[in-house]
């Protein structure tokens, strides 16, 4: 297994519709980076979030999820709770190659500031919009950019197809469309 170049990255986003929208060059002005890197691709956050709350008390189960646990916020700037999280939707709507692993890491601009996200490897053949956990770990309020970069995704092609892919599975969130709260 091969990590991947901006010439693959590119070429893939370009003919196989991988990355869509897709930014050919690394936007770094005036914002936290996003787009083509030399070994990866900066995806961004949408607009839409939800934030974690405990105004109801509940408890957090993966198997049962509260969504009442969650508040949902439209807008360009999200405030995180301190020691709390919000959930997000990536900009981009992936396509992975059936050859493909991916394996994403958040931004350095957010870490050196105790916000720490969290996104899953994204299997062979899925696609969708990412979920992205933002976990703010500091005692203050952190602020959260939307349309700016969020986590690198690097990505790593076997020399072999896998016997079987995420969509063969029919994986529980192929093709998701919205921010999707957990399920089983």
């Amino acid at each position: 297994m091969a990590i991947k170049s901006d010439r693959w990255i590119r070429k893939m986003a370009l003919e196989k519709k991988m990355i869509e929208p897709f930014e050919e060059k690394q936007v770094r002005q005036g914002v936290i980076s996003y787009g083509l890197s030399s070994y990866g691709y900066d995806m961004r956050t949408a607009d839409e979030f939800k934030i974690f709350t405990n105004i109801n008390t509940t408890i957090v189960d993966p198997k049962n999820f509260d969504s009442r646990s969650l508040v949902d916020f439209k807008g360009e700037c999200c405030v995180i709770p301190p020691n709390s999280f919000a959930l997000a939707r990536s900009v981009e709507y992936f396509r992975i190659p059936r050859s493909t692993l991916t394996i994403c890491l958040g931004k350095s601009t957010y870490a050196r500031c105790g916000i720490i996200v969290n996104v899953t490897p994204f299997e062979p053949e899925w696609e969708g919009y990412v979920t992205i956990e933002i976990s703010n770990t500091t005692p203050l309020p952190a602020k959260i950019y939307a349309f700016e970069g969020i986590a690198q995704v690097l990505f790593f092609e076997s020399d072999e197809a896998c016997a079987i892919s995420y969509a063969d599975k029919k994986g529980k969130y192929q093709a998701q469309k919205e921010l999707t709260l957990p399920k089983i």
